[in-house]
C-alpha cells in the first residue's frame, strides 16, 4: 500500500465523459484524441512508476493553435488538464487522475529556426533534448542541459522542471538556457514571453514559468540558448575510500575558485552495477568523483593540475585522468545509464534533494546511518558540484510494506537536506512525490503565496491538479475556487 495519495475522482465530469470526448473530437483533427480506455493506459503513469491511473481521454496536438483548442474545451467544460511531455518524471508530476484529459507534447516536434550567430535555436516542445543538440552540433553548437534521460526526455518536461544535468555545474539548468516561450493558458489564450535576446523588459514572467510544473500554463514551443563547442574537454577520477573524504573533496575544489564544467559522484554499489552495465572501467573503491575540464589543451592541464594538488591532500585511492576520446565517453557512458543499471538489480526510489556542498559529508554520512535504520540499501549517484543529490533506495516492489518503507525513508532524506539548509527538490520537481513534504520547507503563508501566483494563471485549478502542495491546502482551495 503506498503512502501518496490522490484524490478521488470527480464523477460529474467522469458521468459526462462521452461528451466531452465529443467536444474534443470537433475542436481537433480527425486521430487527435485517444479515448479508448486499453489505449489510454499507455499514459497512465510517468517514470515514478509505483502509481498509476488512466486518465479519461488523451489529446495529441500537432501545433499550437491545437493545444489551445483543447485547453479552451476542457476549460469550458470544466475538465482538468495534465500536460505530458515525454513520461520521464521521477516525481510523478504527469500522473493523471480519471477525471482529467492528458495534453501530450509528442507530436510537437519539429525544429522551427537555427541562428547561429544569434546563438539561439527554436523548437516546439515536444523536440527530445538531445534531439536539441543533435540539430546543431555539425555547425559547431551544442545544448547545455543534460539531464540523464536526454535521450527521451522532451523539452516540454525540462522547462516544467527546471532540469539540469551533469554540465549544468558550469552552464546553468534550464532557466539560464531558456530564451523565450510560446505557451498556452488554461483558457486557451496563446502567449509568448521573452524572445531571442538576452533578456526582455519588466517581469521575469518567463523565470516564473521555467520550472512551474504544468501549474500556469503548457508551452508549446521554446527559444533555447546554444553555445559554441568547447575547444577540448578531459574527465579525471578521483577514487576514496570513504564517502565522506569525497564529500571534503567536494567542497575543497569549489572552495578554491575552481569551476569543473561537471563534477559527479558515485558511490560502490552504483560503482559496480554501473561498470558491469557499461563497461565504463572504474576503479574499484567506496566513492567515486568524476571531474570534467574543458578549454585548450594548456587550460585543460592548468585546471587538472589544479584538482589533482587538492585532491592528494585527501589521500585518495584513485587518481586518473582519461587517455582518449574513447575512454572519456566510455566514462561518461557510465555516468548516463547508472539510472538504468540500477533498474537491472532492485526496484527503486530516485530523490532529489539538494544540499549546500560544505553540508555533502554530513548528508552523506547521515543518509548511511538511516540506510542501517531502515534496513534498505542506498546508492547514490548526484551532480555534486552544486549538490543536487540523487540517492536511490532499493527496495522489493513484491515485499508487502517495502514501497512504504522506502517512501518513509526517502522523505526522512529530504528532511534532511532541508535541515542542513538545502531544498527538496533541484531538477525533478515536486509532483506528487515530494508534494506532502512542502510544509517542511515552506510555512503555510509562503505556500498561500504560490498559491495567488497560480490563482492569477489558472483560476480554476485546472492544470496539473493534485501536484505541488499538500493535498489539504490545494484541494480545499480548488473545492472552494469551484463553488
Amino acid at each position: 500500500m503506498a503512502t501518496i495519495a490522490m484524490p478521488p475522482p470527480d464523477q460529474k465530469i467522469i458521468a459526462r465523459r462521452d461528451k466531452i470526448v465529443a467536444a474534443l473530437e470537433a475542436a481537433l483533427p480527425q486521430n487527435s484524441v485517444i479515448s479508448d480506455h486499453a489505449e489510454t493506459l499507455a499514459y497512465e503513469c510517468d517514470a515514478l512508476s509505483a502509481y498509476h491511473c488512466a486518465p479519461l481521454a488523451v489529446v495529441l496536438p500537432r501545433s499550437t493553435n491545437e493545444v489551445a483548442a483543447t485547453l479552451k474545451s476542457c476549460h469550458d467544460l470544466g475538465v482538468p488538464v495534465v500536460a505530458r511531455g515525454a513520461g520521464t518524471s521521477l516525481a510523478g508530476g504527469s500522473l493523471p487522475t480519471a477525471d482529467c484529459v492528458v495534453l501530450g507534447t509528442a507530436r510537437l516536434n519539429r525544429i522551427l529556426e537555427i541562428d547561429t550567430d544569434s546563438r539561439f535555436i527554436r523548437v516546439e516542445t515536444g523536440v527530445t533534448n538531445l534531439s536539441v543538440t543533435g540539430a546543431v552540433e555539425e555547425e559547431g553548437f551544442f545544448y547545455a542541459p543534460d539531464p540523464s534521460s536526454q535521450l527521451a526526455c522532451a523539452i516540454a518536461g525540462n522547462i516544467a522542471m527546471n532540469s539540469g544535468g551533469a554540465h549544468c555545474l558550469k552552464y546553468g539548468v534550464t532557466t539560464n538556457n531558456l530564451l523565450g516561450v510560446t505557451m498556452v493558458m488554461a483558457d486557451g489564450e496563446i502567449v509568448e514571453l521573452g524572445g531571442a535576446h538576452l533578456d526582455a523588459a519588466g517581469y521575469d514572467l518567463l523565470g516564473l514559468m521555467c520550472g512551474s510544473e504544468g501549474q500556469l500554463a503548457i508551452v508549446t514551443e521554446a527559444t533555447l540558448r546554444i553555445l559554441p563547442k568547447p575547444e577540448g574537454a578531459r574527465p579525471m577520477l578521483i577514487g576514496f575510500d570513504s564517502p565522506e573524504v569525497a564529500g571534503t573533496c567536494v567542497a575543497d575544489i569549489i572552495k578554491a575558485g575552481i569551476l569543473p564544467v561537471a563534477m559527479e559522484y558515485m558511490d560502490r554499489l552504483c560503482i559496480q552495477e554501473t561498470d558491469k552495465f557499461s563497461g565504463a572501467g572504474y576503479p574499484d573503491v567506496e566513492a567515486l568523483l568524476i571531474v570534467e575540464v574543458e578549454g585548450s589543451e594548456e587550460e585543460i592541464q592548468h585546471q587538472l593540475a589544479k584538482i589533482t594538488a587538492i585532491a592528494q591532500k585527501l589521500n585518495p585511492a584513485e587518481l586518473r585522468q582519461s587517455g582518449s576520446e574513447q575512454e572519456s565517453a566510455l566514462i561518461w557512458k557510465g555516468r548516463k545509464s547508472a539510472f538504468g543499471a540500477m533498474g537491472q538489480i532492485n526496484d527503486y526510489i530516485c530523490l532529489d534533494g539538494t544540499v549546500p556542498v560544505s553540508q555533502l559529508a554530513y548528508v552523506l554520512r547521515t543518509i548511511g546511518e538511516m540506510s542501517k535504520k531502515y534496513g534498505l540499501d542506498v546508492a547514490n549517484v548526484f551532480h555534486a558540484g552544486d549538490g543536487n543529490m540523487h540517492p536511490l533506495i532499493l527496495y522489493n516492489a513484491n515485499k508487502p510494506g517495502d514501497l512504504d518503507l522506502a517512501e518513509n525513508f526517502g522523505a526522512d532524506i529530504l528532511r534532511l537536506c532541508v535541515e542542513a539548509g538545502g531544498c527538496l527538490t533541484g531538477e525533478h520537481g515536486v509532483g506528487i512525490e515530494k508534494r506532502d513534504l512542502m510544509g517542511d520547507q515552506f510555512s503555510l503563508p509562503d505556500m498561500e503565496m504560490q498559491m495567488r501566483v497560480k490563482d492569477c494563471f489558472d483560476p480554476h485549478w485546472l492544470l496539473n491538479p493534485a501536484k505541488v502542495y499538500p493535498l489539504d491546502v490545494s484541494e480545499t482551495r480548488r473545492k472552494g475556487l469551484a463553488q
